[in-house]
């Protein structure tokens, strides 16, 4: 099991969608603690969800921890679940009112980084952290001591 989570295509491009997704989820999360009243529990507070000091410390732990982890290609596919649900329930919560008071180029064109975080998210949990990246480097070293 830990195998498959840490495996990974090695190709040399894959950096570039973890330092994408990565240092944006890195600064939402930190942004979330330092802004609490309009990136954390303020802000969940208007969309209207449940609890949010807890929310906005919750999601912010993950985007941290999560987006830490992205960048340097450590546990990438495990790491890339807990921003695809954030960007799922960010989509949902914020875009959806959008869609339905402004309507369908209005609601693109706020959400396009909400896109490219959840494509970029898939796309890690698809294909994991890279040759250049911690999961790699477990992975050949891996390789090399079975020969």
């Amino acid at each position: 099991m830990l195998q498959k989570i840490l495996s990974t295509d090695f190709s040399r491009t894959t950096i570039l969608i973890r330092l994408m997704v990565g240092s944006v989820f890195l600064s939402e999360g930190i942004q979330k603690f330092l802004y609490p009243a309009i990136r954390g529990a303020g802000r969940f507070e208007k969309i209207g969800l449940p609890n949010p000091e807890f929310l906005g410390s919750f999601v912010g732990f993950f985007e941290i921890a999560c987006g830490f982890a992205i960048l340097i290609g450590f546990l990438t596919r495990l790491s890339a679940i807990p921003t695809l649900i954030i960007m799922l329930v960010a989509i949902a919560t914020t875009k959806s009112a959008v869609f339905q008071d402004e309507g369908f180029w209005v609601m693109m064109h706020g959400s396009r980084t909400d896109w490219a975080m959840l494509l970029g998210s898939i796309f890690l949990i698809l294909r994991g952290g890279g040759k250049w990246s911690v999961d790699g480097k477990v992975n050949q070293s891996g390789r090399s001591s079975e020969k």
